[in-house]
């Protein structure tokens, strides 16, 4: 099958997710600046990194005539984005803030070719109370150092949730039904109709 299209992403996850519907495409990681703009929304955040990701690759590469998809995915709580832990006392704060209680995790899709444009997901994920002890353990494990709001969904930081409401692919950081819809409107069909 050939190329369908350029992720602009290191994402294991967003490359298994893209696997996993069959989508063709090569891997080109975007280096941009994911400093937060004076007074920006989460929302605005989130749309305007997914975009900035697909427009570098898409101005920095051979991209031809393939589109470029990016993707950005953030934790919210009360409105302020929290990243990606930069410590231990940093993921320790971060998750202590998450404990027993509901947060959003909001991931943007972007696609660029010879036009732009972006979907949001916005999902709402509630977390039980957790320990200091049990943090502490799950850092030990790694799998938090390079996560929104340091923890992952698809691997054992779903011990944590008690409830989510929206997308499980969205919180894993690639909505598969924006992505679809998004490539439906660049002609690129994931079902064959006949």
């Amino acid at each position: 099958m050939s190329v369908q299209l350029i992720l602009a992403s290191a994402s294991p996850r967003r490359q298994a997710l893209l696997e996993q519907v069959g989508i063709a495409f090569r891997q080109q990681v975007a280096e941009i600046d994911e400093t937060p703009l004076h007074n920006e929304t989460a929302e605005d955040y989130v749309m305007r990194l997914a975009l900035e990701k697909a427009r570098a690759v898409r101005h920095h590469s051979d991209a031809g005539g393939l589109p470029v998809l990016g993707a950005d995915t953030t934790v919210v709580v009360d409105g302020r984005p929290l990243g990606k832990p930069d410590s231990l006392a940093h993921a320790r704060e971060m998750l202590q803030l998450l404990s027993g209680r509901e947060h959003q995790v909001m991931t943007a899709v972007a696609l660029v070719r010879d036009r732009e444009a972006v979907r949001l997901n916005t999902s709402r994920v509630w977390f039980r109370p957790l320990g200091e002890n049990e943090i502490d353990a799950y850092w030990r494990t790694g799998e938090p150092q390079d996560k929104a709001g340091a923890y992952a969904i698809q691997g054992l930081g779903a011990i944590f949730i008690e409830r989510l409401e929206g997308s499980y692919t969205g919180v894993m950081g690639l909505p598969l039904h924006e992505t679809d819809q998004l490539l439906q409107e660049f002609g690129i069909q994931l079902l064959e109709q006949h």
